[in-house]
């Protein structure tokens, strides 16, 4: 589906379409034992992307508590420091990666804090999560880095079911304990569903952060005037990142499955059918975005882009996101006020879809 209209009629349409078949399947054949590792990694709970209502909404209702518009206004502090302490070192610097040296480590320290996780787990946690990507949609992997991809995974599960166990021993002042703690509408987690929705928010609580932030730069770098504009507020950033988000979304579509007959965009498809919903063209739609290919900050009115999703599934994190990007590009503003992108080939972006990741953005301060 490639339609604004059909993909959000999709994604609202929890009666006919299921998420429990949500990802891209893996692209190499696993060997049995790496099937069964990834198939127990995270226990008997399934991630919050898979579940369907009644279930997702149960889930959801206590998620929710940890992303209040006070949880994130008490955060921005400790953001805004995280940006500051990756950002101060490279202003002695005469070019640097804007991905591995900011934007990556910068989104993996916020989702890691939120949780209570430390920041000596960083490394750990960013290899097991390409780990999971690469097992996913990664392509020619031998059996021997299969297994050490799904060794990895079960590595990431162990380490959220020890950091469940740790907060029902002693609570703190984080999501980890929001989320064994919570009851919303009478809804409570089982510690199982808490330990598995760990590894879940973590990778892509900065996978796709680090993504946005580095499209956003890229894209103002390289368009006339862009930076400059971002700089000295010409351009709102609020507007900048909602456009931006619109024009070249992270996550380029995910999958859904009919539950049952169904008619949708002039056919019917029968039980079973796996529907790729593509956010990207939905977003680049001309009925709903006259000159799609332009960045039209502050195009308004205009009907929200589908970067973060649309009805059920709706991103829980989005107003975090949001929060993280605003941070980070005041920060890049406020200390390179002349950034600038240095001479590149084409842009390289990892075959990893529907992830739309650069491999590399280098800048000159």
């Amino acid at each position: 589906m490639t339609g604004y209209d059909d993909i959000a009629a999709i994604l609202r349409n929890d009666d006919d379409f299921s998420a429990r078949d949500h990802k891209p399947r893996p692209l190499t054949d696993l060997p049995p034992d790496v099937q069964e590792m990834l198939s127990t990694w995270s226990g008997e709970s399934v991630s919050l992307g898979e579940m369907d209502p009644p279930e997702h909404t149960r889930v959801r209702s206590v998620i929710n508590a940890g992303f209040t518009p006070r949880a994130l206004k008490a955060a921005e502090a400790d953001i805004r420091a995280a940006a500051a302490q990756l950002l101060e070192p490279l202003t002695c610097v005469s070019e640097f990666d804007l991905i591995t040296e900011f934007a990556l480590p910068y989104a993996l320290t916020v989702i890691l804090r939120f949780l209570g996780i430390p920041d000596a787990h960083h490394q750990a946690c960013l290899r097991w999560s390409d780990h999971k990507v690469q097992l996913m949609v990664g392509r020619d992997h031998t059996p021997e880095q299969l297994r050490e991809y799904a060794t990895g995974l079960r590595a990431f599960g162990e380490f959220a079911r020890e950091l469940t166990a740790q907060r029902l021993s002693a609570p703190r002042a984080d999501l980890i304990s929001t989320m064994l703690y919570e009851s919303s509408h009478g809804h409570k987690l089982t510690p199982d569903e808490v330990a598995a929705l760990i590894p879940t928010l973590i990778i892509t609580g900065h996978t796709t952060l680090a993504q946005a932030l580095a499209i956003i730069v890229r894209s103002q770098l390289r368009s006339p005037g862009g930076w400059p504009t971002l700089v000295d507020g010409t351009v709102p950033i609020s507007d900048l990142v909602e456009e931006s988000l619109r024009l070249d979304c992270p996550v380029v579509g995910m999958y859904r499955t009919t539950v049952r007959e169904v008619a949708v965009a002039g056919s019917v498809l029968p039980a079973g059918s796996r529907v790729l919903l593509l956010y990207g063209a939905g977003n680049h739609d001309p009925d709903r975005y006259p000159g799609p290919d332009r960045c039209l900050p502050g195009r308004w009115p205009a009907p929200p882009h589908l970067a973060f999703g649309r009805g059920t599934h709706y991103c829980v994190g989005a107003s975090l996101a949001r929060t993280e990007l605003r941070i980070a590009l005041e920060e890049l503003a406020a200390r390179f006020p002349t950034l600038s992108a240095t001479p590149e080939a084409t842009p390289l972006y990892r075959p990893t879809f529907p992830l739309r990741a650069l491999t590399a953005l280098r800048v000159r301060p």
